[in-house]
């Protein structure tokens, strides 16, 4: 069942060490498929690299196995949490890549010190408290941000499709590294709020348009 979404799943977490954010068996990626309300989920403790659509694993929304010859990835609960509160959310990610959760581990959130973080976050990356899998604490930030750190675990994001959960994962890692070595040179300070809401305004919509290309704003 559900065959053509195994596969993108299957890829989606392929792709996970391909972009340096998990490690052995680490991190998950998920999908729910709209139609039927399941999720299709990476099984637990098996390696990236020997995975096929076939080791994916079907559950219902409640965490019953529909269908998977192995069991679920021990973070099933906190991506079925997500996905029951909220209908729009279609792809999970969850990793434990080195920056993003370095910052997790100290219990901060990655601050918007760089425009990279306004056009992507919309703001800083919250850090959620420690918490054990499947409460509340990630969903807590999930309306304001689509990453979130959970503090001494690691990190969520969340997107429309895989497509964007992965590209909310990558993004995730790439300005806390930067941000990382910043905080080794000198102190950073946020953007200031007109800035941060001017450069996600236009990222989200109108970077990438015709009429972001030709100069028009309107």
């Amino acid at each position: 069942m559900l065959e053509e979404l195994k596969a993108e799943v299957c890829q989606g977490n392929l792709e996970l060490p391909r972009h340096g954010l998990v490690t052995w068996t680490s991190g998950n990626l998920s999908a729910r498929d709209p139609s039927t309300g399941l999720v299709v989920i990476k099984p637990s403790g098996m390696r990236h690299d020997g995975m096929t659509p076939d080791d994916m694993v079907v559950v219902n929304i409640e965490g019953k196995i529909i269908e998977g010859v192995r069991g679920p990835s021990s973070d099933t609960a906190s991506h079925l949490y997500v996905y029951r509160r909220h209908d729009d959310i279609r792809s999970i990610v969850h990793t434990h890549s080195t920056f993003a959760t370095a910052w997790a581990a100290t219990g901060q959130d990655i601050p918007c010190s760089l425009t990279a973080v306004a056009d992507e976050f919309g703001g800083p990356v919250p850090c959620a408290g420690y918490a054990h899998i499947g409460t509340e604490q990630v969903m807590r930030f999930i309306d304001q941000c689509p990453a979130v750190l959970l503090r001494k675990h690691g990190v969520f994001t969340v997107g429309a499709s895989i497509e964007k959960a992965l590209k909310a994962a990558v993004m995730v890692e790439d300005v806390a590294r930067t941000l990382a070595y910043a905080t080794m040179i000198g102190d950073i300070s946020s953007l200031p709020q007109s800035e941060i809401d001017a450069n996600h305004d236009r990222y989200i919509n109108r970077y990438g348009t015709a009429a972001a290309s030709t100069g028009v704003t309107s």
